[in-house]
């Protein structure tokens, strides 16, 4: 019998006297009257009035001193030190906690706020309750999880150990409910739409495929938030909208990427490309004074001010400027050699979208940022309007930081025969076996047909929050997707 075998075991035998004593070792209620956190917050103000109150927590620590224990409970909003005396405490409620409590149980205790005689601030225990028997205990603190496969297969206890791991999940929701906060404070609708669609639009990425049994159609999840209903309600006249939601890619994992994650995604009617990088912008330096406290990160090896105004980076020049490659006056082949110069790889059946979206890929990771990359072709942003200086660019922008792509918008495609062609081209990109190519939906189009008025869009998911974290992608997640024990 192993070890932890062993201590289920041990424990167990301790579930079954707690319900030979009577006692519920899983009870549903419990008569909590203050959390650690509040006690903590006012504990010389319960200790001068004597106060009875009750508390629960996990015991995370027992010093066993004769007649005497010691130990710390601790309930996600502060860790306090409790006394329980034999004396102090009806007969035979020492001696059942003795025979029953371990490490890692759920415990109710009331009590009075005191100070020990080595000033050491605790509640002095009248009377105690089981609340959740544990049969394995949290492991040690000081070693904690180190593996980590394990630390993501067993988040829970992660999130109990590590202080650090604790802040991430505290941090992402004062990022996301930020996020929210600025555009509501800015008349922006918050919307839900379809999760489940038969053609998938608003990106370049594989989409996850499956059934749906009750209309028996082959269907995707969706691999941005809204982006195409998003433009429909632009024609519906709502003038702005955004949806923090679920997207899903079938791609490859790596630090920056990940198969399902959220993201934030914004309309705007009679705004243009230029107004909402500005919003966008702002939006960042809110966030990360909200969510962070400060302007100033390091990111992925770069430090990063987000104060102040950002420069414009032109998407050709830069490419020319660290490659010498000008995009428009060189042959494909040449732009491969150029890449293959570079040490990196291209698939040798690659477009010219492709290959030029490679190049800005290996410039941009010299970009600490924060920037905003404008100028970008059309050849690579299906869905953007065209500049009126010049047709082959579009007007869209890419936020840059720590030498990534961390957000994107643009004026908003809304000529239905200008996006007719473009869906075009990406169908017979598709037909010519690129599978990131767009899916062409003809549906939307139609919308367009009716009129949809001047708009800008941006989007940004949780990869953002990732660097401002200065983290791994998966790190930032509560809980990543890992493959079965059983399968591996």
């Amino acid at each position: 019998m192993s070890s932890s075998d062993e201590i289920r075991a041990e424990r167990l035998k301790k579930l079954e006297l707690l319900k030979e004593k009577g006692v519920n070792p899983y009870p549903a209620r419990t008569c909590r009257t203050h959390s650690l956190g509040e006690v903590e917050k006012h504990f010389e103000t319960l200790e001068q009035e004597e106060v009875e109150i009750t508390v629960t927590g996990r015991v995370m620590s027992l010093r066993e001193h004769g007649a005497l224990v010691f130990f710390d409970i601790y309930d996600g909003t502060g860790r306090l030190q409790m006394y329980l005396k034999q004396d102090d405490v009806e007969a035979g409620s020492f001696d059942l906690f003795i025979q029953t409590v371990d490490q890692s149980d759920f415990v109710e205790v009331t009590g009075v706020a005191f100070t020990t005689k080595r000033g050491q601030q605790s509640i002095k225990v009248a009377n105690w309750n089981m609340l959740s028997k544990s049969l394995m205990p949290v492991p040690d603190e000081y070693f904690g999880l180190k593996d980590e496969d394990e630390r993501y297969r067993k988040r829970y206890l992660d999130f109990i150990l590590s202080d650090e791991s604790r802040d991430i999940v505290e941090k992402r929701a004062k990022f996301w409910s930020a996020v929210r906060r600025f555009h509501e404070e800015r008349g922006f609708l918050e919307v839900q739409t379809p999760v489940i669609e038969t053609t998938t639009g608003g990106g370049d990425a594989n989409p996850f495929a499956t059934h749906h049994d009750a209309l028996d159609i082959d269907v995707y999840m969706r691999i941005s938030a809204g982006e195409l209903w998003q433009k429909r309600l632009m024609v519906a006249n709502f003038p702005k909208t955004f949806e923090i939601g679920r997207v899903f890619r079938n791609e490859g994992m790596s630090a920056e990427h990940l198969q399902d994650y959220d993201q934030c995604e914004a309309y705007w009617a009679y705004a243009d490309y230029e107004q909402m990088y500005t919003f966008l912008k702002e939006c960042y330096q809110y966030v990360a004074q909200e969510a962070f406290g400060t302007l100033e990160f390091k990111m992925r090896g770069f430090d990063v001010d987000l104060s102040g105004d950002w420069p414009l980076v032109d998407y050709t020049e830069e490419i020319q400027k660290q490659t010498g490659v000008d995009i428009w006056n060189t042959s494909l082949e040449d732009m491969k050699k150029k890449l293959a110069d570079l040490n990196v790889e291209v698939d040798g059946a690659a477009g010219k979208e492709r290959i030029i979206d490679t190049l800005w890929k290996y410039c941009r990771k010299n970009i600490g940022g924060p920037a905003i990359l404008v100028n970008e072709p059309k050849i690579t942003s299906p869905l953007a309007k065209s500049s009126p200086d010049n047709p082959d660019l579009v007007e869209r922008f890419h936020i840059l930081l720590g030498g990534s792509e961390v957000g994107q918008g643009y004026s908003e495609l809304n000529d239905p025969i200008d996006q007719r062609e473009r869906f075009e081209r990406q169908q017979a990109l598709r037909d010519a076996g690129d599978d990131e190519a767009q899916m062409a939906d003809w549906e939307f189009v139609e919308a367009l047909e009716y009129g949809m008025p001047p708009t800008a869009g941006h989007g940004f998911s949780e990869r953002t929050f990732a660097f401002f974290m200065d983290k791994p992608a998966r790190e930032t997640q509560l809980f990543p997707l890992m493959r079965p024990r059983n399968n591996e």
